[in-house]
């Protein structure tokens, strides 16, 4: 053989190794270009549902606050009716204050008390003077002094 030849046959056996390692590199970069465009359709996929579930819980709220809002305004008719109604046929003062929401004179509501830790007539630790000594019970306990 003549080095001449020996030169071709290297040349092309390089060209065909870097065929190979070419073909090997971009299977490899290929197949994660497929995963990232999966990956991309999914998330995709997954936002479209995302705004679909907001987009029906909007509504939702939307319809139920319609509801409560309708059944509010019945409730003020109802009363209303009512109200109109007890104008017209009762005779007794007191229900008549009753149903317009006025209240009774007779009816007291007592005011609600500040919590305590201790019962009425005893004394707690949340008395004003819990733990302060009378003078005269300072003299009568006092210890001598002691040097």
């Amino acid at each position: 053989m003549n080095e001449s030849n020996i030169d071709w046959i290297l040349a092309i056996a390089c060209f065909l190794a870097g065929i190979g390692i070419g073909a090997l590199c971009y299977h490899l970069l290929n197949a994660n270009v497929a995963r990232n465009q999966k990956v991309r359709q999914r998330l995709a996929q997954t936002e479209l549902e995302l705004n679909q579930v907001k987009d029906a819980l909007n509504d939702h709220f939307s319809k139920v606050a319609d509801l409560a809002g309708s059944i509010q305004r019945q409730s003020q008719e109802l009363e209303h009716h009512l109200a109109h109604g007890a104008d017209k046929l009762v005779d007794d003062l007191k229900l008549k204050r009753r149903l317009h929401g006025g209240e009774t004179e007779d009816e007291e509501v007592d005011a609600p008390q500040v919590p305590r830790d201790y019962a009425d007539g005893a004394k707690g630790t949340l008395s004003e003077d819990f733990g302060v000594r009378r003078r005269n019970e300072e003299s009568e306990t006092a210890s001598p002094p002691r040097y």
